[in-house]
């Protein structure tokens, strides 16, 4: 399962070894325990990584096991864009701060973790 955790100042991806449905039932149990709202609604997810990290043909490989959870696409001649259908879920339905969850492959999953970490070291040239 992967989880994106949208605040103001951007994201951060994780991958865990959990079901989507175990995740999902303990998070609704914390929320139950702490008397606070829950919202949860399918949605979709995208975000950019640079178009010439070595890590992207691994990925671009398994995208067709993920069927329409996971899209690749080129934004321009230096970013991809990824896009992958989940979950949302927040405290507040207006609110543009929460997690998204996804369950891919674990192939998928793999890659795009490690292509995402790949990302965070390289920098940005403008």
């Amino acid at each position: 399962m992967l989880k994106l955790t949208y605040t103001e100042n951007g994201f951060y991806l994780e991958l865990l070894n959990q079901s989507l449905e175990k995740w999902l039932k303990n998070r609704l149990w914390v929320s139950v325990r702490a008397a606070t709202s829950f919202f949860i609604e399918p949605s979709s997810a995208s975000f950019l990584i640079p178009a010439d990290l070595k890590g992207l043909k691994p990925l671009e490989k398994v995208q067709s096991e993920n069927g329409d959870l996971m899209a690749i696409a080129l934004a321009d001649e230096d970013f991809v864009e990824i896009s992958l259908q989940g979950n949302w879920i927040v405290g507040d339905p207006h609110s543009e701060e929460g997690i998204f969850v996804t369950n891919l492959t674990q192939k998928a999953e793999f890659f795009l973790f490690k292509l995402w970490q790949e990302a965070q070291n390289t920098p940005i040239e403008f």
